[in-house]
């Protein structure tokens, strides 16, 4: 069974878990054009590795940012996102 802990309430059990994708940095306005929102919504790197990710915990409703092993599955490091990364 693959554990996540939530920032707000433990180790849980990752059924409660919603994926949210890649946390990548949102284009600042004034660089948004068609191509680079495009990139920023539809592109993923697929990184082979450690990658920082979005997760949705359904029981608290809280978003937060963890830092997972794509292809081990260890989760290093789970947080209430900061803009200071």
């Amino acid at each position: 069974m693959l554990l996540l802990t939530c920032p707000n309430c433990g180790e849980r059990n990752v059924a409660e878990f919603r994926f949210g994708g890649e946390a990548v940095k949102r284009p600042a306005p004034e660089d948004v054009n068609r191509a680079t929102w495009a990139d920023y919504l539809y592109l993923r790197r697929n990184t082979n590795g450690m990658q920082r990710e979005w997760w949705y915990h359904t029981p608290c409703g809280c978003w937060f940012v963890a830092e997972r092993h794509t292809r081990t599955q260890d989760v290093s490091h789970t947080a209430f996102w900061s803009p200071e990364g």
